[in-house]
């Protein structure tokens, strides 16, 4: 699974926002580019692109930023990735000739796996997310 750096991002933002989410404040975009390594420039229009699929919106204003739509249970890592990528439709392409049966197969089986994957995805919620990420801050290590 190959994940571009504006997904990674765009995900790591969802995460951010989910966590804030009960607050019903705005989380500045300078804070989470601050937190996570991200350059500004880069996650505005990334959390643009997420406000135009709909997960985001934004609040203008001194204490103004973006925030989740809707509650981090009803969204999907999938649905995150969705509105960076696309839908993942795209046809896969082959370099070797498609009139062989082999070829043919092996195309027809990644297909598969690409459905099983998105849908895989779609099952995980940035709910979930944020808990797997408290279960591993909670873990200490001492030697």
């Amino acid at each position: 699974m190959k994940i571009s750096a504006k997904t990674e991002y765009a995900c790591v933002a969802m995460l951010e926002l989910a966590a804030h989410y009960s607050t019903g404040q705005p989380v500045r975009v300078r804070g989470i580019a601050e937190r996570h390594g991200i350059p500004s420039r880069f996650l505005v229009q990334i959390l643009l692109q997420l406000k135009g699929a709909g997960l985001v919106a934004s609040v203008r204003g001194a204490a103004g930023g973006y925030r989740m739509v809707r509650p981090p249970n009803e969204v999907s890592l999938g649905q995150v990735m969705e509105a960076i990528d696309g839908n993942g439709e795209e046809e896969i392409s082959t370099a070797a000739s498609p009139d062989s049966s082999v070829v043919r197969v092996l195309m027809d089986t990644w297909r598969d796996v690409r459905a099983i994957q998105r849908e895989a995805l779609n099952k995980i919620s940035l709910a979930e997310l944020l808990e797997r990420a408290k279960d591993q801050e909670g873990q200490m290590f001492f030697i």
